[in-house]
């Protein structure tokens, strides 16, 4: 096995500015740490995390909580955290917690026990006080998708409310007047905050939305969004545009149009919100609202290291906006 004095004596240099090119740290000129990295390159060598844990009191590792790493959203979240800590040469130990506030709470106690003093933590279930306290606690634990007034400098987080209204003003740009709306049916903060958004939009157009063309999908997926526009059609209302809470969701409305022999964007007119690969897997494509959720979780990965190091607080906060991606679910209104 390649060692650090192997790099050191190759590269006629001292052990510890090996270590300095390694951890990407300290005063190395250009040149030195160009020769320093072709060894390392030319020899194999890879450091020893563990040991280098040891020498710090601490561990080269992000940890990164999310509901599920299945779903696509959150699979580009921890693709996002990943390619950002590789760049500061950590690795990442990735924990599911879907379901309870505990398992969040379980999972947040594991990569404490395993020296993770960097956590990006993307909570659905933990109260805003309960995460004051483990921010507390934890220097470096910052919170993606959320926003926390006590606590802004570890925020991470969406306009949900105005990608809606951007989704709604650009529905009505195209003409359209009759609107129907799919959401998930449990109360996820990103689903009341999107709704929101909507109304606010066709309020300023001054249209007002029936409730009763909400309708909620009792799982935020295909089928649920099936299942919602399944039950859009029992009611006696025509609408010529939907509006819905994500792709997943989206494209299984579009499904189930056209199974029912409507065209998509001919008849309806559909918008999603995401911008997931799957948004451009469906025919049509689909037209949604992008969600920089990579972009997000690589600053995340980025804050939570340096707050791990530095944790005096700036009082900033992160804040995203999203943008609409024009496809080929939605057309302008053409009355028959």
């Amino acid at each position: 096995m390649v060692t650090i004095k192997d790099v050191a004596r190759v590269a006629e240099v001292s052990i510890s500015t090996v270590s300095r090119v390694v951890r990407k740290q300290g005063k190395v000129g250009d040149a030195c740490r160009a020769k320093v990295q072709k060894v390392i390159d030319e020899l194999g060598y890879r450091p020893n995390i563990n040991a280098q844990a040891l020498v710090n009191k601490k561990s080269n590792s992000l940890g990164v909580v999310i509901p599920k790493v299945s779903m696509p959203f959150f699979g580009t979240l921890a693709c996002g955290a990943e390619e950002a800590a590789i760049e500061k040469n950590y690795r990442v130990l990735i924990s599911n917690a879907q379901g309870s506030e505990q398992a969040e709470l379980d999972a947040i106690d594991s990569l404490v026990q395993h020296h993770c003093n960097a956590i990006v933590f993307h909570s659905q279930h933990c109260s805003d006080e309960t995460l004051v306290t483990l921010a507390e606690k934890i220097s470096g634990l910052v919170f993606i998708n959320r926003f926390i007034a006590e606590i802004p400098h570890r925020c991470i987080w969406l306009d949900n409310n105005l990608g809606a209204q951007k989704a709604g003003s650009f529905l009505l740009e195209k003409g359209h007047t009759n609107f129907a709306v799919i959401t998930r049916k449990d109360s996820n903060p990103d689903s009341l905050l999107r709704l929101e958004g909507i109304h606010t939009a066709l309020n300023n157009a001054n249209i007002q939305l029936d409730n009763s063309m909400i309708e909620y999908g009792a799982t935020a997926d295909m089928e649920g969004g099936k299942e919602a526009v399944s039950a859009l059609f029992k009611k006696d209302k025509k609408f010529t545009a939907l509006l819905v809470y994500n792709d997943n969701m989206a494209i299984g409305a579009v499904h189930e149009l056209n199974a029912r022999g409507i065209r998509v964007p001919e008849d309806i007119s559909v918008i999603g919100f995401d911008d997931m690969l799957i948004s451009v897997a469906c025919i049509p494509q689909l037209t949604t609202m992008h969600y920089p959720v990579r972009e997000m979780a690589q600053f995340a990965t980025n804050l939570a290291i340096e707050l791990s190091t530095n944790p005096e607080p700036n009082g900033r906060t992160h804040l995203f906006m999203p943008h609409l991606i024009e496809r080929d679910s939605v057309a302008n209104f053409c009355a028959k």
